[in-house]
């Protein structure tokens, strides 16, 4: 082979191995989510009015959550869906005793936060947490 092949074969191979090397890192990079501040996380946070609904056994419940965005949009657009919120959680709701109220809470913020990602269109929910609860 003449030398000129060989040196062509050679940057080839450096070139591939270096473009490899950079779409790796880019698509780590790229990959990665960015934690958000505590003082973002409580601007982009959703608090819910105070819900006033029966469960399946007649017990009635008194219930407020903290909704967390993963951005501005996302936030502007649950305040929009707040009509919807409550929709999902009188439905929820319906489905439960006083016992499973008890126990399952965190099913039922799991269930809120699912719910809620399914018809959000900008951002989505990241964690919906209960910050007031009164079970009469």
């Amino acid at each position: 082979m003449s030398r000129l092949v060989k040196v062509m074969i050679t940057s080839l191979a450096i070139l591939l191995v270096g473009a490899i090397s950079v779409l790796i890192v880019v698509l780590n990079v790229e990959g990665a989510e960015e934690e958000l501040s505590i003082d973002k996380v409580v601007k982009y946070s959703y608090e819910t009015e105070e819900i006033v609904t029966d469960l399946q056994d007649g017990t009635f419940v008194r219930i407020q959550f903290r909704i967390l965005t993963d951005g501005k949009e996302a936030h502007e657009e649950i305040s929009l869906r707040d009509f919807q919120l409550v929709n999902i959680l009188i439905k929820e709701l319906a489905l439960m005793d006083e016992e499973a109220f008890k126990e399952g809470l965190g099913d039922l913020e799991a269930t809120l936060k699912d719910s809620l990602n399914e018809v959000m269109t900008e951002g989505t929910i990241t964690d919906v947490y209960t910050i007031n609860k009164i079970l009469q």
